[in-house]
Order: C-alpha cells, then sequence, then structure tokens
C-alpha cells in the first residue's frame, strides 16, 4: 500500500474543498465587518424635563434637566437642543443648545443640570432633543416635547420669601427674599429647633417640608417625591388645601387675635424620632446624629399644578 497516495485529494474533492474554504472565509470577513459596524450605542434613562418631569420652561427662569446614563464606550459630551417645530408658529426665529463636556471619559453617570431659558425666547411648543455622544463614534438622539411659558402666564408661581430658625439658646438666622443664606450658622446637641417658612403665590393644593439633611449623604431633593427619608430628617410637614385663591402659605396659622391655631413645631437635635406625620422617623443609621455639615432645606410641591421649589443652606452641627 502507498500511503502517500492515501494524502492526495482527487479533484472533485479538491474543488469542492475550495469552495467551501472561500466560503467560510467570506462568512468570517463578513462577520468581522458587522462586529466592526455594530458598536455600542449609550443608553439614558430615568429622563426628568423641567420641575417635577413636567415638560414645562418658563422664559428667563431656572430650568431643571435631569437623567442617568451609561455610555457605550465612553462619553464625549452631551447635548440638549430646544429647537422649533414645522407646524408651530413662533413670535421670532429661535432655537436653543447647550453642550456639557465635563462628563468626557464617563462610564455611567447621573446628569442633573439646571440653566435658564433665555429671555428672548418666544412662547409656544417646541422639541427637546438630547444628544450623547461617545468615544466610539456613536450618537444617542431621542427627541422629547417642551412647552415655553412665560412667569406671568403660571396658573401659580410658589415664591420662597421668608424662612427663620431660632434655637433655644436665643440664636436667629434667616433666609430673606432675596434667598441670601445666612452664614456661619452651627447648632448644638440638646438645643431645641424652631423654624417659620412663608411661601408666596400659591393656591390649590401643595405641601412643604423643612428638612436637616447630613452634607455627605449628597441628597438634594428638588421635589416632595425626591425626598428620601432614609436620608432626610423631617423638622416640619405641612400642607394646603382646596384654596380656590392665590395666597401665602406659611406653617404658621394666626388667628387674627395676636395667637396661633397652629404654631411650629420643636426638634431637638439628638432626638431619637423626627417630626415627620402621621408618624415621626427614627434617627438612626445613615441619618443619625453626627457632628458635621448639614444642609437645612425646604422642599414645596404644588400637588395642583406640578409645580415646585426648593432651598438648602448649610449649618454646622457639633455633635459631642
Amino acid at each position: 500500500m502507498n500511503l502517500e497516495n492515501n494524502y492526495v485529494l482527487k479533484p472533485d474533492v479538491f474543488r469542492l474543498f475550495t469552495i467551501f474554504f472561500t466560503i467560510g472565509l467570506f462568512v468570517s470577513c463578513s462577520d468581522d465587518d458587522k462586529l466592526e459596524i455594530e458598536l455600542s450605542k449609550p443608553i439614558i434613562e430615568n429622563i426628568e424635563i423641567g420641575s417635577g418631569n413636567n415638560g414645562i420652561g418658563v422664559i428667563g427662569r431656572d430650568f431643571h434637566f435631569d437623567m442617568d446614563v451609561l455610555a457605550g464606550e465612553a462619553l464625549a459630551d452631551i447635548q440638549v437642543k430646544i429647537i422649533g417645530k414645522e407646524n408651530q408658529a413662533y413670535d421670532h426665529t429661535w432655537s436653543f443648545e447647550i453642550t456639557w463636556d465635563e462628563y468626557q471619559g464617563m462610564k455611567n453617570t447621573n446628569v442633573h443640570k439646571h440653566f435658564d431659558i433665555p429671555n428672548d425666547a418666544p412662547q409656544g411648543d417646541y422639541y427637546f432633543v438630547i444628544l450623547v455622544n461617545d468615544q466610539n463614534g456613536t450618537v444617542l438622539k431621542q427627541q422629547k416635547e417642551i412647552s415655553l411659558i412665560k412667569a406671568s402666564d403660571l396658573p401659580v408661581e410658589p415664591k420662597l420669601y421668608l424662612w427663620t430658625i431660632q434655637t433655644d439658646q436665643g440664636d436667629s438666622h434667616y433666609v430673606n427674599e432675596l434667598l441670601e443664606n445666612p452664614e456661619g450658622v452651627e447648632l448644638s446637641k440638646d438645643e431645641i429647633l424652631t423654624s417659620q417658612i412663608f411661601i408666596e403665590n400659591v393656591k390649590d393644593d401643595g405641601k412643604v417640608y423643612i428638612l436637616l439633611i447630613k452634607k455627605q449623604a449628597n441628597h438634594f431633593p428638588e421635589t416632595v417625591e425626591d425626598i428620601d427619608f432614609s436620608k432626610a430628617i423631617v423638622y416640619d410637614v405641612f400642607e394646603h388645601k382646596n384654596e380656590t385663591d392665590v395666597f401665602s402659605f406659611g406653617n404658621v396659622i394666626f388667628d387674627g387675635k395676636g395667637g396661633q391655631l397652629r404654631s411650629v413645631p420643636n426638634l431637638t437635635i439628638g432626638a431619637l424620632v423626627d417630626n415627620n406625620t402621621p408618624t415621626g422617623n427614627p434617627i438612626n443609621s445613615e441619618k443619625g446624629w453626627e457632628t458635621g455639615t448639614y444642609y437645612l432645606g425646604v422642599v414645596y410641591t404644588n400637588s395642583t399644578h406640578n409645580l415646585s421649589l426648593n432651598h438648602y443652606w448649610e449649618v454646622e452641627l457639633i455633635y459631642e
């Protein structure tokens, strides 16, 4: 037997081998091309456009935008554009664009931005376009909708115009109508805190919370629904309901005779439970009292008109 002849391919077999080999190369190259083309795109979720995700921008006022982003490879930048609709008539031609590049190189992040709607923006309905550019060359585009309106056309326009705190040690501080925060405020263990707050231009239904939150918790709720009570100590919570006329709302109700129908509560620095209602929350674990920087914050949401306000200032707590 000639062993060499056992390894010689016959012409027909050789021809078939060549065909299958060529097909294999073609498929392999096609798969490589496909892998090269199908790069991962960024993903966005939990998008909030406007206060409480109401889809409204008030001309000349602060605008809230928030979303979570997962890059395909790594972020290049993020853009937002406000573009007029084809079938919408406007007073004049206008568009808006803003780019943030501080997220460059990140893989997974939260984008929380505030910017002013320019004063020259005409009223109307617009496209709100989100563009997430990835370093791998891909672009994610999502188109939402937004309405731009004048402040004078708002059904209510909540404004914080006075906020005071006092302690049983005689200390007193306040935020004025210009929203200028006091500085150098300190609270100590066993001090008793009281606070009054007044919000103007409200009606219908709304609720306000006054909170103490550790700075290290990095928690700044902008609406009532955003409050994480595992991180926030509730000093006070109060609400108004079925108010048909615009009025000034506060956590104190005066009787017109020099007395009060509702007084502000007390909160002792070191208390075991806070003043949440209907039941106080334990002040322990993540939000347990300790020496450090805290934020004293107010969060108000008008649930009828889906409009909110919030304001924070720093206090130093000495718990020794």
